[in-house]
Order: structure tokens, then sequence, then C-alpha cells
């Protein structure tokens, strides 16, 4: 992980957007957030999705090993913010918001015991496969029962450019998270919109929507 943190460092963050992922402001109703309820982020980076969510009145707990992509979310945002320590990790907070810094694995289910839904955007994907099957099942065991997940994915032919983002499709989605109900909702080749899988000579890209709550 140390080359996430040097990413960070050198700036080399191509994954990160100064918008709202359209896919999150499409199928966000899935999620049937009521009002506070509080949703689970993922390997946050400094995404401006957590401050969607926030604008439409959701609370937000979000994981980040970098410290500084967690200070840039609360800077660039015009957020005041606290800095305190709780056992593994740095906890960076606003209103409605805490970024625990730190590593996502230490997390456990009484940090997550008030969430009520998981946002992943670019955390599975960002994953090797051997660790994508521990993220599933640890994510599978800090999260409460009632929970609910919309993952965005990605699927293109591994062997024409490795990850990451890596090429996560359906049938590995269920495979990983066996322990839920998994509901396809969208999925459509953008490779036109990929300037990096084009150059590269990547027949398609798959972009992907799944909804998913525990069997």
């Amino acid at each position: 992980m140390t080359d996430w943190i040097v990413r960070w460092q050198e700036g080399k963050i191509g994954w990160h957007k100064n918008q709202p992922n359209s896919r999150l402001i499409e199928f966000i109703d899935c999620l049937k957030l009521s009002v506070n309820a509080c949703v689970f982020v993922p390997l946050c980076g400094k995404s401006m999705d957590m401050l969607y969510f926030l604008e439409k009145g959701f609370k937000v707990l979000g994981v980040e090993l970098s410290e500084l992509a967690a200070e840039q979310f609360f800077v660039e945002n015009k957020l005041d913010f606290t800095i305190r320590k709780s056992d593994k990790f740095m906890i960076f907070s606003a209103k409605n918001i805490d970024i625990y810094c730190g590593d996502y694995f230490d997390l456990d289910a009484q940090i997550l015991s008030q969430v009520d839904a998981v946002y992943d955007r670019a955390a599975l994907i960002a994953l090797p496969a051997d660790l994508r099957v521990k993220y599933a099942q640890h994510l599978g065991a800090i999260i409460p029962s009632d929970c609910r997940l919309l993952l965005l994915t990605l699927n293109y032919p591994q062997v024409q450019i490795d990850g990451p983002p890596f090429a996560v499709n359906q049938a590995e989605v269920v495979r990983l998270f066996k322990q839920f109900e998994c509901q396809q909702l969208q999925c459509f080749d953008d490779i036109q919109n990929e300037p990096k899988f084009q150059n590269a000579g990547v027949n398609f890209l798959e972009k992907a929507v799944y909804f998913l709550c525990r069997i």
C-alpha cells in the first residue's frame, strides 16, 4: 500500500473526479436512504461523491489510507474539520462526516454500527484478486445485517492492460458477495470515454452498477 501513499504525495490520482459520479446520482434512490442515514464509503480518497451525500442531507463515514487525501477533501471543500487519534486511526471530522485514516481491514463492526448503506465506486476495483476476496469478506463481517450496497465496477480484457483499476465481471461480483442478493442495475460499454484504455488497444470497457442486500 506504500504505492497508494506515494500516488497521493505525487498527485498521480487519475481516478479522482471533480464532480459526483453520474451513476450515483442516477441510482442513489435504490439505497432508500432516510433522513440522517449514514453511508459508508470505503477507500474514499477525497471523492466528491461524499460531498454529494452531505448535500443531500446524509451522514458519511469514510475510510482512507492517505491522510493527505482526507485533508484535501476538507480543505478543498472549505469544511472546518478536526483531527483526533482513536486506536489505529486518525479521524478527520466535520459536520456529519468522519473519515477514518488507516487500514480498511482494521475497521470493526462497532465503528460501522450506525451505517445504513455502503457506496463503493472505486474500492473493489482498486484491489488485486486476492485482496478483493479479503475485502468482500471483511465488508460482510463489519456492516449491519440490514445494510444495502451500491457497487460500481469496470470490466475489460485484463490481458490487454493491467490494473488498477482491475477488471471485475458480474460472475466475480456474485461470487465475492455470495451472502448478498445481487442485482445488476446497469451495464454498458464506455470505451469511447476512456482514452487510457483506448490508447492501450483495449477492445471494450464495461461499466456496471450493482445493488446488493443481505440474503
